[in-house]
């Protein structure tokens, strides 16, 4: 998969399609600059993150964050063979994906916190009470004006918005939204994947986001969303199945399976997805052969290596890359690229 920095420094054509390492000093943000696909592949043969997985040993994951998709990613995958324009795609969305579920994870620890707070009869402090107000937003629990009538005073109030918005937010196995990238964008090779960073095929509405090519009248003027990063496609998938009226049967299935105990897998809860597409029951089949075929389900349970957070970006060969090493090396001088980090929003 192929990333890049977006960004108003001249360096915001970095793509990531990953090429010679340029490990910046410690005391910065790492970030390995890559170009080809074979220098793609010779990276992930030397993070031990590249070939045949073993059943029953739990990936262990490189933190490695693309910073977007390039157009050359299109005419590359189609010089290569299936399996290693697959395994490339795979390899590198996998950490978004596990990124988001540890966002996830946080933000359920923290309203669970909350929940207990108030359940010993405790008040929420005033930064408490904000995150609570945005969740029930974000999550589509109270429109705005409600939300902001939340306070400290209707603990019963906040306990119930609380309650739902752990219902809406929590994990989706890593597996089935790798299926779903990959089916929604080719991997990667689509043409809102390239102009847009757009993985999920979302729709958008209001003037904004990339018009398709045949678009239906009847629908009004839908577009497909377009992100700066292709975590922010990540986020918005995420935020879509936690909110959206149309996935109440996938949030109801994940809910029920946990509460009878059993494991909330990928090829479960695809079944969840049924309204996702117009192909309806064909679609959740067809998503399920892709997770089968492609063992995604071996994802479901992966886990970070111990590591900090890395970026992949990519130039256009050897003079470019350095080049770029040494723009991204101003870059983390001047205090710029924490700047672009922090804008990235992976906290």
């Amino acid at each position: 998969m192929i990333a890049k920095f977006q960004t108003v420094h001249p360096v915001a054509m970095m793509t990531a399609l990953l090429f010679a390492l340029s490990v910046l000093p410690a005391a910065g943000q790492q970030v390995d600059v890559i170009g080809t696909p074979d220098q793609a592949i010779d990276w992930l043969k030397a993070e031990n993150w590249w070939g045949e997985e073993k059943r029953g040993e739990q990936l262990a994951v490189p933190h490695a964050m693309i910073t977007g998709i390039s157009p050359r990613w299109k005419d590359n995958a189609q010089k290569m063979p299936v399996d290693h324009k697959k395994e490339i795609f795979y390899r590198f969305m996998l950490p978004l994906v596990m990124h988001a579920n540890t966002l996830v994870l946080d933000r359920r620890a923290r309203l669970m916190n909350m929940a207990e707070t108030l359940e010993k009869g405790g008040r929420l402090q005033s930064d408490e009470l904000d995150g609570v107000r945005r969740a029930a937003v974000l999550l589509r629990i109270k429109k705005s004006p409600a939300a902001e009538a939340l306070s400290g005073d209707s603990p019963g109030e906040l306990r119930a918005v609380i309650d739902e918005a752990l219902y809406r937010l929590d994990v989706i196995p890593a597996g089935l939204v790798l299926g779903q990238a990959a089916y929604e964008s080719g991997y990667g090779t689509s043409r809102f994947a390239a102009e847009g960073n757009a993985l999920f095929g979302q729709w958008t509405y209001g003037g904004k986001g990339l018009v398709p090519e045949q678009q239906r009248s009847n629908l009004g003027d839908h577009r497909i969303a377009a992100y700066d990063w292709p975590f922010d496609s990540v986020r918005g998938y995420y935020l879509n199945l936690s909110s959206h009226p149309a996935y109440e049967d996938f949030r109801r299935l994940r809910a029920d399976l946990k509460a009878a105990g059993k494991p909330v897998t990928s090829l479960a809860l695809a079944d969840g997805l049924i309204r996702y597409s117009e192909r309806g029951q064909a679609y959740v089949d067809t998503l399920k052969g892709i997770i089968r075929v492609n063992k995604l389900d071996i994802a479901d349970d992966a886990v970070f290596r111990d590591e900090p957070i890395s970026f992949i970006v990519s130039a256009e060969g050897e003079a470019a890359a350095e080049k770029l090493r040494k723009e991204i090396e101003a870059l983390r001088k001047s205090g710029e690229l924490a700047q672009i980090v922090a804008r990235m929003r992976l906290d």
